[in-house]
């Protein structure tokens, strides 16, 4: 008789359809680190005043950096089941893509404790990308943030994850 699969159950929800945070008070504590990654894609011409920084409201790129940071550290105050923790380490790092017109951005997010850092990277990358569209607005309104995901997770119970 062949196997059956055991019916994958959203985390974040008891049995009667109730919105949780996740107990993790049994899990091991250990070491875990998410890298996720984004774009922001825009005119050539607005790429180049980033370059030459010459963006009205400031230097793009270094804003952006410590928006995402920031926003890593924020994390649980604005996912809602999103477990507070003591992050270790939070990068952030801006880089022009002439070819693509974009501004490519990575976040890697460290702690050791019984929860992942996949949610703090990822609001890293979405606060860095909202802050190079807010910053850069008045030059160019077609701008499109897009292709924010998670590329690496490791640690935990769950393994590496990679994106393919």
């Amino acid at each position: 008789m062949p196997k059956t699969k055991a019916k994958k159950r959203l985390t974040h929800f008891d049995d009667q359809g109730n919105a949780v945070m996740v107990d993790v008070s049994d899990k091991a504590s250990t070491a875990r680190e998410a890298v996720a990654a984004g774009s922001v894609y825009m005119e050539a011409s607005t790429l180049k005043l980033i370059k030459a920084r010459k963006v009205k409201k400031g230097d793009v790129l270094a804003v952006a950096q410590l928006a995402g940071i920031t926003a890593a550290k924020r994390t649980p105050d604005m996912i809602p089941l999103c477990h507070p923790i003591a992050l270790t380490s939070v990068k952030v790092d801006l880089a022009l893509d002439l070819q693509a017109k974009a501004v490519r951005i990575t976040a890697t997010c460290k702690v050791t404790g019984q929860t992942g850092v996949e949610m703090e990277a990822l609001t890293a990358v979405s606060a860095a990308a909202l802050t190079v569209y807010d910053m850069c607005k008045s030059a160019d309104r077609a701008m499109r943030i897009s292709d924010i995901r998670l590329v690496k997770k490791s640690g935990g119970k769950s393994g590496t994850f990679t994106q393919k």
